[in-house]
């Protein structure tokens, strides 16, 4: 027979629910079995624990042994025809049939980092799919477009390889079934959603699908025309330059950019014309004819 579930959970006739559920909690996680594997008085303390839960982690039931209408046990104590009609067993919750204030508490959260299993020996609830487990990783722009496998490391201690399929785009989802949680009472295990997130590139700042990048190229380029190499995600290109160009023009390149809901955008190449550190003589004798032939005129 169970003791006195108050002091089981070491709280006061008059704690609260939510000092209940801190109390359940705590000795839960110290006494679990898993835990504890070579020592027998823990499980049978956390097989009390459990059954102490039982009673007062229901409003109802809480409230009927509190009046003597049920034992630690959740057995009916009958008192002539006074009973409070709990139903054969006496395990039911009353006539209202009303939920308990926290029979929302997360016991999976408790539980699970056990490595699962019912909540105490002789206490089943039965059969039950383990909890889902989320992680972050951060990946490369060259990795998001190639795709690639990487290591990472739960905080349990396991590890997995998880495959980063070409075209993967920031905030996709990986879902490696089985790896999650494991289930309750041989239940099915959860699974690891791994969550991608694309790590700041040095060259590339992402405009959706597209890629925007910065190319200096020379004064003789911009005037005259000419090719300049572009570093691109899949390799280097030549970019044909056209004659008169300006800065901030942007040019595209179809097809080289990154990846956004399954589409590949481009690459979008703004030009810098730059001027050489030191410029020559003949640049500044071309600079000063063409102005004193072509005053600035504000406006035009």
């Amino acid at each position: 027979m169970a003791g006195d579930p108050y002091k089981e959970l070491g709280v006061s006739r008059g704690a609260s629910a939510e000092e209940i559920k801190k109390a359940f909690r705590k000795l839960a996680k110290q006494l679990h079995p898993d835990q504890n594997r070579d020592n027998p008085a823990a499980a049978e303390r956390f097989k009390r624990v459990t059954a102490a839960f039982d009673i007062l982690g229901d409003e109802e039931k809480r409230k009927r042994f509190d009046r003597g209408e049920i034992d630690a046990d959740g057995r009916e104590q009958f008192r002539g025809f006074s009973g409070g009609g709990a139903g054969p067993g006496g395990f039911g919750r009353g006539g209202g049939g009303q939920r308990a204030p926290f029979d929302d508490i997360d016991l999976d959260e408790v539980f699970s980092m056990f490595g699962g299993g019912a909540r105490g020996p002789g206490r089943g609830f039965g059969m039950g799919r383990g909890q889902d487990v989320r992680a972050t990783l951060e990946i490369t722009l060259e990795e998001s477009i190639a795709g690639a496998t990487r290591r990472i490391q739960f905080s349990d201690g396991r590890t997995l390889d998880v495959v980063i399929p070409k075209g993967a785009g920031e905030g996709q989802v990986i879902r490696l079934r089985g790896q999650g949680a494991p289930g309750r009472g041989g239940g099915e295990a959860g699974d690891a959603l791994i969550e991608l997130r694309l790590a700041p590139h040095a060259l590339y700042t992402p405009d959706g699908a597209d890629l925007l990048m910065d190319l200096p190229i020379s004064v003789p380029d911009a005037v005259l025309g000419g090719k300049a190499p572009v570093r691109t995600p899949d390799g280097t290109v030549n970019l044909t330059i056209p004659k008169g160009s300006n800065s901030g023009q942007v040019m595209r390149l179809k097809g080289r950019g990154g990846y956004a809901n399954g589409r590949r955008g481009d690459l979008k190449v703004r030009l810098l014309v730059t001027l050489p550190e030191s410029p020559d003589e003949a640049l500044v004798k071309f600079a000063e004819d063409w102005r004193a032939k072509r005053p600035y005129q504000p406006g035009r």
